[in-house]
């Protein structure tokens, strides 16, 4: 199933995950820190959703109550959420 979800308080502005059993099968962020996300997007593929959210859940930006990574966060719980 893919899941797409705009982001809020991010410079990204959207996220698009695909998610297979369980499991993380690609992750896509529309801007924001292009080589930080590449990085998160890479780590993120083979892992269990669950595990994911779990780890970036919450992670702020500077002072800003979210980030990127929440945001992931947030794209893949509302996905799971949708079955």
């Amino acid at each position: 199933m893919t899941h797409t979800r705009k982001n809020i308080g991010t410079c990204s502005v959207s996220t698009t995950v695909t998610i297979e059993d369980g499991i993380i099968k690609d992750v896509q962020v529309i801007n924001g820190c292009d080589g930080n996300l590449k990085g998160i997007m890479s780590l993120l593929r083979g892992m269990k959703a669950e595990d994911a959210v779990a780890r970036m859940e919450g992670i702020t930006c500077g002072r800003k109550p979210t980030s990127c990574p929440d945001q992931i966060a947030q794209c893949i719980k509302e996905a799971i959420a949708a079955g």
